[in-house]
C-alpha cells in the first residue's frame, strides 16, 4: 500500500520536464524492472541548484521517487544534494513498500549522475562523489554478496 504522498506525487508530479542547456544530466535505470529516470539540474556560479527536472519511465512509485527528489535538492548546494540519500527520499514520502525501495535507488543515483556530469563538464571533482552506476540492478546484486 502506498502512501497518500507517493500517491501525490505520481498523479500530481512536481518538475516533469527537460531542462535545456541543463548543467549536469544523469540517466540510471534498473534492468530488472525496466524503470528509467533522467534527471536534470541547472546549477548557477554558486553551487546552488536553481532547478531540477526529471523524465522517468516506470512504475508509480519510481515518478514518485523522482519528482520527491527534485523537490529536496532545488535550492540546495551541490554538497547539500549530494547528501540527499534514498533513505530521505522514502522518508519524504512517508515509506515505500519494500519491493519498491530500488525506486528510491534510482532517485538517489539520478541526482548522483547528473552531479557527476556537471563535475565532468566543468572540470571539477565533487567531494564524497563517487562514478555512478548506470544500471543499480547490478549495484544491488553486489550488496546481496
Amino acid at each position: 500500500m502506498y502512501s497518500e504522498k507517493v500517491m501525490d506525487h505520481f498523479q500530481n508530479p512536481r518538475n516533469v520536464g527537460e531542462i535545456e542547456n541543463a548543467s549536469g544530466v544523469g540517466t540510471v535505470g534498473n534492468a530488472k524492472c525496466g524503470d528509467i529516470m533522467r534527471m536534470y539540474l541547472d546549477i548557477d556560479d554558486n553551487g546552488i541548484i536553481q532547478d531540477c527536472k526529471f523524465k522517468t519511465f516506470g512504475c508509480g512509485a519510481a515518478v514518485a521517487t523522482s519528482s520527491m527528489a527534485t523537490e529536496l535538492v532545488k535550492g540546495k548546494t551541490i554538497q547539500e544534494a549530494l547528501e540527499v540519500t534514498n533513505k530521505a527520499v522514502m522518508e519524504a514520502l512517508d515509506g515505500l513498500p519494500p519491493v519498491k525501495v530500488h525506486c528510491s535507488l534510482l532517485a538517489e543515483e539520478a541526482i548522483h549522475a547528473a552531479l557527476w556530469d556537471y563535475a565532468e563538464k566543468n572540470g571539477i571533482v565533487i567531494e564524497g562523489l563517487d562514478k555512478p552506476v548506470s544500471d543499480i540492478s547490478e549495484h544491488e546484486e553486489e550488496e546481496e554478496y
